[in-house]
């Protein structure tokens, strides 16, 4: 595994609950305030609205308010989330289910404890012409993805619609950008909703001369072709949560306080981009705000509660990285995955507990904001 670079240790500020500043007169008895428990989280990738609900309650005091003091860790290419979790150099980490399941499957122990992402954010796109609406259409075709265990969605949508995917498509290893697609050396390109698919719509179609809209696009919807897989999740250290109580009681305010954060970020969606672009992200306003936005639209509306791990997603995801074939004839994971790969535990006192604040944790009312791209995602 890669050495971690450099952490990004952010500052707590907005600090909530009462202001003792002043409380202890000069001849009372002194105020002894108990120390804040240090926690290390960490992301995925380098900082973008994907983590905005992470970075909303640390700006905002939530971590603060249950006691801890929170330290947000930047992800990267070389970066494996729950491999950091596992080796103990962080306290949680946020990973796809089927990458954190593989992980388990080398021994990792790690336990998902939060469902963040209820649905896949994961895309298919190509231009009109190409008339690829389905997974069955990508047949003859150049077809571009990134690896790394990102495909899998891909293949099972291929294997479904009886192709195979060694020898019925074109594959084209994809860098992490649409340039391949613009530039016409693939038919279809791998794009997450809230970041690569905004990338085409901030770029200039040479023909017109203005921004690319979605009707210069078909996309394939994985949640629609039956083969999504669930993805962003709190994952915690297996062995301590079954055996070390002050961990324990940890995982729950952690995720108490991130939970309340993603709800900050459904209901403030401008103010936490803003959170986010001060945190030092490399993207744009427009870009930042099209991705929580979208990344909202993962989340929202929850009936059962923000975090909880749907069993039904949980077996699909299971089934699909058990049976599904890549290329190179390989599977995600080879055996059923034991009991404590997830829990609802601590998401369901987590969830009793803001419910008993007056908070909203289904978001059955939400609604998506309009946003408007600008060139570059400026």
């Amino acid at each position: 595994m890669a050495a971690l670079g450099a952490a990004a240790a952010l500052a707590l500020s907005g600090c909530g609950g009462s202001d003792d500043s002043g409380a202890a007169a000069s001849d009372g008895p002194a105020m002894s305030v108990a120390p804040l428990t240090p926690v290390k989280l960490q992301l995925q990738w380098f900082t973008q609205a994907q983590f905005a609900g992470y970075y909303a309650a640390l700006e905002q005091g939530y971590y603060r308010d249950e006691g801890l003091d929170v330290t947000i860790v930047e992800g990267g290419v070389d970066i494996v989330p729950q491999s950091v979790l596992a080796d103990g150099s962080v306290d949680y980490a946020i990973a796809w289910v089927p990458k954190a399941l593989a992980s388990r499957e080398q021994g990792a122990e790690i336990t998902d404890v939060a469902q963040i992402f209820q649905k896949s954010g994961t895309l298919q796109v190509s231009f009109k012409g190409k008339d690829i609406t389905t997974a069955a259409d990508l047949a003859g075709k150049k077809v571009g993805n990134w690896g790394y265990g990102n495909e899998f969605e891909l293949f099972a949508g291929m294997t479904k619609a009886k192709l195979d995917p060694a020898s019925d498509v074109t594959l084209v290893q994809q860098q992490f950008d649409m340039n391949a697609l613009l530039g016409g050396e693939i038919d279809a390109a791998q794009a997450m909703t809230y970041n690569e698919y905004a990338q085409l719509l901030e770029s200039t179609d040479p023909a017109t001369g203005k921004l690319y809209t979605p009707e210069d696009f078909n996309t394939i919807n994985w949640n629609d072709e039956g083969t999504a897989m669930l993805q962003d999740a709190i994952w915690a250290n297996s062995a301590k949560l079954a055996s070390d109580k002050d961990y324990q009681a940890t995982t729950e305010k952690f995720v108490k306080a991130s939970l309340k954060g993603w709800i900050y970020a459904r209901d403030n969606p401008e103010k936490a981009r803003d959170i986010v672009v001060a945190q030092g992200s490399q993207l744009g306003n427009s870009h930042q705000l099209w991705q929580t936005n979208e990344i909202n639209k993962l989340i929202w509306p929850s009936p059962d509660g923000i975090g909880m791990i749907d069993k039904a997603a949980w077996d699909q995801t299971v089934d699909i990285a058990l049976h599904t074939k890549n290329d190179q004839g390989a599977t995600v994971i080879t055996t059923d995955p034991s009991k404590d790969s997830y829990t609802n535990t601590y998401v369901e006192k987590a969830l009793a507990a803001l419910k008993s604040e007056g908070v909203d944790v289904t978001g059955s009312d939400y609604k998506p904001i309009d946003v408007t791209l600008e060139a570059g995602g400026k």
